[in-house]
């Protein structure tokens, strides 16, 4: 079905934070990642990128909970030492509690992300100051959002471009996106499975 032609149930502004956390809580792996993240403790933590807004496109899509996530990106944030060895020490034993589970749990210290981002792009980023900061560089602002369990346990969720760009039917790249080529084959992986969405390509 044209996107133009499909009319999707869009929630109003005050329930849309509601239906984003219940449509993650929805996947059993998303929770099961959150309550194991949780426990773990990591600084600054969230699940992000496709395990939320794919959650969003499956609840209004009416597609079972998991359709099209292959992986669930774990982040956390701690720039007391930018070292290799220190991130894989972090790693190895967090993605050792998810091991058990069908689909890869990928840790990333955002601190880090400047360093091999700009030697892989050839860009001149500057550091990320925390997970949320680490969110306004993403590739779409559609991807611009995160989630996790506060203190109490209770979900919470980090969008700095707010959530209108998580219901838009219309996904762009960013001003300036770099690699490109990755983007485009990204979003023609996503037009196929999720149909009713228009991918914008980028310019390379």
């Amino acid at each position: 079905m044209p996107a133009a032609a499909h009319r999707w149930l869009v929630p109003n502004e005050a329930d849309r934070a509601d239906y984003v956390i219940a449509a993650v809580m929805a996947d059993p792996l998303a929770r099961t990642v959150l309550d194991r993240a949780h426990r773990l403790g990591l600084p600054d933590w969230a699940l992000m990128a496709g395990a939320v807004y794919k959650a969003v496109w499956n609840t209004m899509t009416g597609r079972p909970a998991g359709h099209g996530i292959n992986d669930y990106d774990l982040a956390y944030f701690d720039a007391s030492d930018l070292s290799a060895g220190a991130e894989a020490a972090v790693i190895g034993p967090a993605e050792a509690a998810f091991a058990d589970l069908p689909v890869p749990v990928e840790v990333c210290n955002q601190a880090r992300v400047h360093l091999w981002f700009n030697a892989q792009y050839g860009t001149d980023r500057t550091p990320l100051r925390d997970t949320t900061d680490a969110l306004r560089h993403f590739a779409s602002l559609t991807h611009a959002i995160a989630i996790r369990l506060d203190r109490d346990g209770r979900p919470e969720l980090l969008a700095p471009f707010g959530l209108d760009p998580v219901f838009a039917q219309t996904i762009r790249p960013a001003a300036g996106l770099a690699g490109p080529e990755a983007w485009n084959r990204k979003i023609a992986e996503q037009a196929s499975l999720w149909p009713e969405l228009e991918f914008l390509p980028a310019p390379v």
